[in-house]
């Protein structure tokens, strides 16, 4: 968004408003300014789909499951979904060892898929399967296709809105 104020015409008070409504914290402008930019409502998790994909999962159960995750767990998750939903154990592992944003050691990849687990057991529909499969045989990971575009839509609405999410608590890694 681009916001132009011209300080030889608008007033203090004018560009104040401006400035909140392209941010959206308030939506009244001065009657004045008829050019005032409008302020559009910021997505939300209530603006995503609330019909069963599978197991009872749902745009909205899913949103809630990855912002829970802590941003090792959720950039794992993130990268399988980005691969088409299937991953091998060493191609999560390569991606993560060196990430610029959240480097994962190889010791520490099972916590963090452990640690999905934990939170879907919380948040996740009464006997729904894993969110992310484990073929221990074949050494991949595996998301079941029907979840596949919500977590695309989750992940979507995670970039516009990163303020709801879980953030990374101090000295943590994944």
């Amino acid at each position: 968004m681009r916001l132009t104020i011209d300080t030889g015409t608008d007033t203090y008070e004018q560009a104040i408003a401006a400035v909140q409504a392209a941010y959206g914290l308030r939506p009244d402008v001065p009657v004045a300014w008829p050019d005032a930019p409008a302020a559009e409502p910021r997505p939300g998790p209530r603006d995503l789909a609330d019909e069963n994909l599978a197991d009872g999962w749902t745009d909205q159960l899913l949103f809630q499951l990855i912002a829970a995750l802590m941003p090792g767990a959720r950039a794992v998750l993130r990268r399988i979904t980005e691969q088409g939903g299937t991953a091998s154990y060493d191609d999560v592992q390569q991606h993560f060892a060196h990430h610029p944003t959240h480097p994962i050691p190889v010791s520490r990849i099972g916590g963090s898929l452990t640690s999905i687990k934990a939170v879907q057991g919380r948040i996740g529909p009464d006997g729904a399967g894993p969110v992310l499969q484990r073929d221990e045989r074949a050494r991949h990971y595996r998301i079941d296709n029907a979840l596949l575009p919500g977590l695309t839509r989750v992940f979507a609405l995670a970039d516009a809105r990163p303020d709801l999410l879980r953030g990374e608590p101090s000295g943590a890694a994944a």
